[in-house]
């Protein structure tokens, strides 16, 4: 029988059947196993636009941080103390699939740790031909 930790192991590279696992390779930890299986986030069935900007809540609540959190969890907390990012740079950033982020901000937010701030939708922008309208009656003055 061969020990796995002296390399002579099935999983040893050059073996039958072994594979090499290295940094390069990522986590080896499936995206379903971060959220528990779930694909939504939360019970609220929140939506998550990709352009929405998420920071740390200044006053999360007393049981901020209990053992809920997974690395995950504290990575996107972590990136979101050092600066207000968007759904999608967060997930750049911690190298995670979007869906997975989503799942995982909205376990954040209800813990009451981050904070939401949703985009403005299309139709409540003004039209931009008033703004053009506006730019060019000020050039008039």
């Amino acid at each position: 029988m061969n020990d796995d930790r002296t390399g002579q192991g099935p999983g040893a590279p050059g073996t039958p059947g072994g594979q090499w696992y290295d940094a390069e390779a990522g986590p080896l930890v499936r995206p379903y196993a971060m959220t528990g299986g779930r694909t939504k986030p939360g019970p609220s069935n929140v939506r998550f636009d990709l352009i929405a900007l998420v920071v740390v809540d200044d006053n999360p609540p007393d049981r901020a941080e209990e053992g809920f959190l997974g690395p995950e969890h504290r990575a996107l907390l972590t990136l979101c103390r050092a600066e207000t990012q968007s759904v999608a740079e967060l997930a750049a950033d911690a190298d995670l699939p979007v869906g997975v982020v989503r799942v995982l901000l909205g376990d954040l937010l209800e813990a009451g740790l981050v904070r939401v701030s949703r985009p403005v939708p299309p139709a409540q922008l003004p039209d931009e031909r008033i703004l053009r309208e506006v730019i060019d009656g000020l050039r008039a003055l």
